[in-house]
């Protein structure tokens, strides 16, 4: 099996696009509560976002792991939704970049023909950089803005965003093997995190979820909507706040984590304007390289 018996593309008329930067999340190992796809499909909440290729589930998933779900359309017809990887184009004229977004479905089978298709995309389109979001369950608490970690194994990008180099050894998951793959093939590639209350278990969180966009707006120049998740993280801030409340010794661990997050934030952070224009002093050395 290859690239072109999975994928379908919508290449063909497509508008120049604007220096392309691809952004991928994928519900399942590196998605604690959907954190990252959600910021994704918020991020594409209510505006033109044309599907511009397709990875086709039959052969990625195990459906007694990832059933496919029945519903009535708008004429009262049975029909299935499968698991879905689409590829959006959003078109951000006045801004420094379009974007190709990626919020799908990790899959359970064949991660190499997976992301051989993905970098088949990110390639035909010319994207200069891809940027793989997630979320982990970590010791951090729902009472201070989660930060956003990110690595690179490139070193020119690790330089100039201030990034680390990635260090972890062990069990991957899908997004593990297309930062390898993506190294590899000398594409540049970022890998963003954001920590989640582990205390809290599968609760939403949409505040990590802005907390993503925001750094992706920071970063790339384009306008995320963060702000429009407001109202949400207002409720669960409330929900998370009665379900510590009830416990003494989780108010106890609250405090603990409160100070501890505190402490290691209390030195100057980068600012925003800072991370877009080193990050935009790299695409153009890319782009004048031989």
């Amino acid at each position: 099996m290859n690239v072109g018996d999975v994928l379908t593309t919508s290449f063909e008329g497509l508008a120049p696009l604007h220096s392309p930067i691809m952004v991928i999340a994928l519900r399942g190992w590196f998605d604690v509560a959907e954190v990252a796809t959600g910021a994704l499909n918020h991020l594409l909440t209510d505006r033109v976002a044309p599907v511009v290729a397709s990875i086709d589930p039959d052969p990625f998933f195990d459906f007694t792991q990832e059933r496919p779900e029945v519903f009535l359309g708008d004429d009262d017809v049975r029909q299935l939704r499968w698991p879905t990887n689409e590829f959006r184009l959003a078109r951000y004229p006045d801004k420094a970049h379009d974007l190709i977004v990626l919020a799908g479905v990790e899959p359970h089978l064949r991660f190499a023909t997976f992301c051989d298709s993905i970098i088949h995309v990110a390639t035909q389109l010319n994207c200069g950089v891809v940027v793989t979001v997630g979320a982990a369950a970590e010791a951090v608490p729902h009472t201070r803005v989660p930060q956003v970690v990110g690595s690179s194994a490139n070193k020119g990008l690790a330089s100039a965003l201030g990034l680390t180099r990635p260090r972890y050894q062990g069990i991957t998951g899908l997004v593990g093997v297309l930062q390898e793959r993506l190294d590899r093939r000398e594409l540049p590639a970022v890998s963003l995190r954001v920590g989640v209350p582990h205390y809290l278990g599968n609760a939403q969180h949409p505040q990590a979820s802005a907390a993503l966009l925001r750094h992706l707006e920071h970063v790339l120049g384009v306008p995320t909507r963060h702000a429009g998740l407001s109202d949400e993280i207002e409720r669960w801030r409330s929900l998370h706040d009665e379900a510590v409340a009830e416990d003494s010794q989780a108010s106890a661990y609250l405090e603990m984590l409160e100070r501890e997050h505190d402490q290691r934030t209390e030195a100057s952070l980068t600012s925003g304007d800072e991370l877009a224009a080193d990050f935009e002093r790299f695409l153009r050395e890319q782009r004048d390289e031989p």
